[in-house]
């Protein structure tokens, strides 16, 4: 018999053998070679994508497509003046990184579904020749990642939930 901080502990009553962190049983992935990597590529260029644009909202270092309609120059000018772009830049920019390093992912693609869901709203109603090709490229890589953990989702299309 030992002690543990002034507790008596009795080694012999413990009959299951210490296990290491190797021994444990590990997920059998139900993918293939060409998911798994579709599913990489895909997360690392969508969370690349949103990084870049993220960052630029705050430095500028991408220039202005040439011939952006009034309405949209406009709008942009003023999520700009009243630092909305702040919350929209942000959002896009550590939903990014969420993605590109495979942490919080369901919290990041739905973060990124609202960002997208914007991103279409503006470029059909303002500026509908910007539709080609980022906001296409960008919700293509949104719903190959979005596919592949969308066992995730679930808990999220429950009809009806009971408090705790």
């Amino acid at each position: 018999m030992s002690t543990l901080w002034g507790t008596p502990v009795h080694f012999e009553a413990v009959d299951t053998p210490a296990r290491r962190f190797s021994d444990r049983p590990r997920a059998r992935s139900h993918r293939s070679a060409l998911e798994t990597n579709v599913y990489l590529v895909s997360r690392v260029l969508l969370g690349a994508m949103f990084v870049l644009f993220g960052v630029n909202g705050f430095v500028m270092f991408m220039p202005s497509p040439p011939a952006i309609p009034q309405e949209a120059m406009t709008f942009f000018g003023m999520i700009m003046t009243t630092h909305f772009s702040y919350l929209v830049f942000g959002a896009q920019l550590i939903a990014g990184l969420l993605v590109l390093f495979n942490r919080y992912m369901p919290l990041a693609i739905v973060t990124l579904a609202a960002v997208l869901a914007n991103i279409w709203a503006f470029h059909i109603t303002m500026y509908p020749a910007g539709i080609f090709p980022m906001p296409i490229i960008a919700t293509v890589l949104w719903f190959t990642v979005a596919w592949s953990i969308r066992s995730s989702f679930a808990p999220l299309l429950a009809m009806k939930v009971e408090a705790r």
